[in-house]
């Protein structure tokens, strides 16, 4: 009778290793190329950071269980494992380099809405035209991608310079962003911040 359940346990433990690799490879891909960012205690962590952790716990992960275990992987596991892990560290500098050239800043806005809901802008500028996005951040400090976006001329940063306005009620927030008669908000503007 024992004999099965420790061969049960042996032939289960590879899978296990591989499955846990995988999915930690396969979320930090997704994460390096969403509009992923996640906020803890008050500061912001973009997608390509929360790609940097991921990626290095799932190899970090799955190399001890490797080592653990000892067991060889199947060729395309192998080959599948490298080209996400590939598809992960493209997308992390890409989004560091992203966010670097275009001077990327993060705010988190207060005041926090109706069930600690929380807008969090992220503004970048670049030649002569500024971008910014909302994301609306629930209790778990995740968003899982912007609820809303903006242009604005000559590169001008509506929240950094204070004109905009952010206004909770009961079913979310409306986050209005302004801009000056010389920088005006040539696309978008309003946002709905709904972490429901």
């Amino acid at each position: 009778m024992d004999e099965p359940r420790a061969m049960r346990r042996e032939t289960g433990a590879p899978a296990v290793r591989t499955a846990v690799g995988v999915v930690g490879i396969c979320l930090a891909a997704v994460a390096s190329w969403s509009s992923t960012l996640l906020v803890v205690r008050g500061q912001v962590v973009p997608g390509w950071g929360v790609s940097a952790v991921l990626l290095g716990l799932a190899v970090v992960l799955r190399w001890g269980l490797h080592r653990v275990g000892g067991t060889a992987r199947s060729r395309w596991v192998r080959i599948g494992s490298r080209v996400l892990i590939g598809v992960a560290v493209f997308g992390t500098v890409w989004g560091a380099v992203d966010d670097l050239v275009s001077d990327a800043r993060y705010f988190v806005l207060r005041p926090v809405g109706p069930g600690g809901c929380t807008a969090v802008v992220r503004e970048t500028s670049f030649l002569v035209i500024g971008n910014g996005e909302a994301y609306a951040v629930g209790r778990t400090g995740l968003a899982l991608g912007a609820a809303g976006s903006w242009t604005v001329d000559d590169g001008y940063r509506p929240v950094a310079g204070g004109t905009y306005t952010l206004d909770w009620g009961p079913g979310g927030g409306l986050l209005q962003v302004r801009g000056t008669s010389t920088d005006p908000v040539v696309h978008g503007g309003l946002t709905d911040i709904d972490c429901g």
